[in-house]
């Protein structure tokens, strides 16, 4: 049987491998994508990044969430409101962001196939669609970029239909009108809030005794507090033990805490999906939960065969996915392109409210022992804060003492997602205070909280120096 040869085999068409495609067709080479999907842009279109966000913007506006505060509206869902009636807005962006990844694979001449992926060699891959003969294509470089799914520890009975995980909670039909939320990470946080907004009672049951891990303490330490006011009960330092069936399911904690609720969202971490690529054939290694160990190019152990994305692991971002793609491809095919993915990263977390960050937090920098200086603005005292009525919000910035050189952005608030990326700007070019204090920003504007921080940061390095610093005479 003859066989279809292309420089590059690309397997998944989610962030890394859509961009992974386009970026070695835009310099000419021959590229094949096999998705096993109906359709195409793998979780972040699907069941993940965009999906989630849309049903967050669309509980703040029909739960008048963001107008309670500011204009004293009491807005009532209707009774019948289910999930499907959320997700209307969903639907519409699923749809046009896979007719987006369609058309840019079209534009660049890539050649699509339907069909779950499996290794025969190194060099060939099995595509295989649904109830039809296989079909063998070979390739000189081949990009895994699989994704990942979540992790459902047995302890769970996700036999039980109200019962679920990060992929098939927006299969809910019902609001519920309880939920427990298992894991206090990214994502137990972000839809913990969300079911909040909509009226949800809502539990989150957390092993450590923090919030998102990876945040700075205080961010963690204020998205708790800002949960708790929207009515979330926090189990922290504790852990599911058991869960009981019934008219309501039971679980008990093993605090020895029990709680009823109508329905579980387990958020356990994450799997890279490689379960049915046949890695053995090719002899790529995987760790115990499917991630693939790769190098600073995202080569695998076997040095065609090139992996990005969730199925790497950590940070499992949709931004970073795309970066990591480009890069391993520049390296596989020499193209005198991008060669690193940018050294300091930006992390958005779209709970109720946004949190953000880029650099290092105090901790990193405490452990580091380096000298710093913290700067810190309110969305309270800032005109356009005031507007939008998010009083508790803040942007904290970190500098190193001795220069003033910008090291770390934090901000929990309304557009923190935005807002980072000034400061992540700033961290790149090696920037620091004089770069906010010359800046001129609109007005009213929260991008003017930079120059207030560092406002702030200055006075505080003055103080521990014995001076005094006025902001007036800058």
């Amino acid at each position: 049987m003859s066989q279809q040869e292309f420089d590059l085999i690309v397997i998944g068409s989610g962030p890394a491998g859509e961009k992974g495609a386009a970026q070695a067709a835009y310099f000419g080479k021959s590229v094949a994508l096999i998705e096993r999907e109906p359709v195409l842009g793998g979780a972040a279109a699907n069941t993940g990044t965009l999906p989630s966000k849309t049903l967050r913007e669309t509980a703040l506006y029909l739960s008048g969430f963001r107008g309670r505060k500011l204009y004293g509206l009491d807005i009532q869902l209707k009774k019948d409101l289910n999930v499907r009636d959320l997700l209307a807005r969903e639907r519409i962006v699923k749809e046009n962001e896979r007719a987006r990844i369609q058309e840019n694979l079209k534009r660049h001449k890539v050649t699509v196939f339907s069909g779950a992926a499996s290794f025969v060699d190194p060099h060939t891959i099995s595509v295989r669609p649904a109830r039809c003969p296989e079909l063998l294509i070979q390739g000189k470089v081949i990009l895994i970029a699989t994704g990942s799914y979540p992790y459902r520890p047995p302890d769970f009975p996700f036999h039980d239909p109200r019962v679920y995980d990060s992929d098939t909670i927006l299969a809910l039909h019902d609001i519920p009108k309880s939920m427990l939320v298992v894991g206090g990470g990214v994502i137990g946080c972000e839809y913990g809030c969300m079911f909040a907004a909509l009226g949800v009672k809502t539990t989150v049951v957390e092993k450590r005794d923090r919030l998102v891990g990876f945040l700075d303490s205080e961010i963690a330490e204020s998205l708790r507090a800002r949960m708790e006011s929207m009515g979330v009960d926090m189990l922290m330092s504790d852990s599911v033990e058991s869960v009981s069936d019934g008219e309501k399911i039971g679980v008990r904690m093993k605090s020895g805490a029990t709680i009823e609720v109508d329905t579980i969202l387990v958020s356990s971490g994450r799997c890279g999906a490689v379960e049915s690529l046949a890695l053995d054939k090719c002899g790529v290694t995987a760790g115990e939960r499917g991630q693939i160990h790769v190098n600073e190019h995202y080569q695998t152990n076997v040095p065609h065969i090139y992996a990005a994305g969730d199925v790497i692991g950590f940070p499992a971002l949709a931004s970073t996915s795309m970066e990591q793609a480009r890069v391993a491809m520049v390296h596989a095919f020499d193209l005198k392109y991008k060669t690193e993915v940018a050294t300091i990263l930006p992390y958005g977390i779209y709970t109720i409210p946004e949190c953000s960050m880029a650099g290092f937090t105090e901790d990193a920098l405490i452990a580091k022992k380096i000298a710093y200086v913290v700067g810190k603005a309110s969305y309270a005292g800032n005109s356009r804060g005031q507007i939008i009525g998010d009083c508790e919000g803040f942007l904290k910035l970190l500098f190193a003492e001795e220069d003033m050189k910008l090291l770390g952005v934090h901000i929990i608030g309304e557009l923190a997602t935005e807002l980072v990326h000034l400061g992540l700007s700033a961290l790149l070019t090696n920037a620091g205070a004089d770069l906010f204090i010359r800046t001129c920003y609109n007005y009213p504007t929260l991008s003017e909280l930079y120059k207030y921080a560092t406002y702030d940061a200055l006075g505080r390095r003055a103080a521990r120096r014995g001076a005094t610093f006025d902001p007036e005479s800058t």
